[in-house]
């Protein structure tokens, strides 16, 4: 079966920091995914093609990564469409096929229930360039506000105010 997931028309680029280190998204990470996000105002959605340097077996992607990928579509997705800043509270993976390094591979996100104003349910899943379904993850998300990222300290006042200007309200 060919993969229909395809990005079109529908799905709009989410602005992306100018520098970062972040593992998964981060432009300035030479090492890392340089994963982008893109949306259709409902689900986000990305792509990306593993380098072999993150295999685990041969050339099959190291389960940490592809463990890595659902957390950062499902934390992009709260932080676009919840309008919060996120930390992950729980996270669970099921591997169903295996993902190999230099293949095309689509990941898509979704919000499953905002608990509360603090808390929501995401879920995600990968999709080899087949448009099998090969990994499947859930995660609860803590919600905080620009304010309460300060106040709390996880983030640089400096960073918040920049992320706050390009996603939240």
């Amino acid at each position: 079966m060919p993969n229909s997931r395809k990005l079109t028309d529908a799905f709009k680029p989410l602005p992306r920091r100018p520098a970062g280190f972040c593992f998964g998204c981060g432009p300035d990470n030479q090492a890392g995914l340089g994963m982008r996000f893109f949306s259709d105002g409902g689900i986000v959605v990305s792509q990306v093609v593993v380098p072999d340097h993150l295999c685990g077996w041969g050339k099959v992607v190291h389960g940490g990564i592809v463990a890595t990928m659902l957390d950062e579509v499902m934390g992009w997705t709260a932080i676009y469409l919840l309008k919060r800043l996120v930390l992950t509270k729980s996270l669970q993976v099921r591997f169903e096929k295996p993902l190999f390094a230099g293949q095309l591979l689509w990941l898509e996100a979704s919000i499953m229930e905002k608990k509360s104003e603090r808390e929501a349910l995401l879920a995600a899943e990968i999709f080899n360039p087949a448009g099998e379904r090969s990994a499947v993850g859930e995660a609860v998300f803590a919600l905080f506000t620009s304010e309460a990222a300060k106040n709390l300290g996880f983030l640089d006042g400096d960073l918040v105010e920049e992320i706050a200007g390009i996603f939240l309200d």
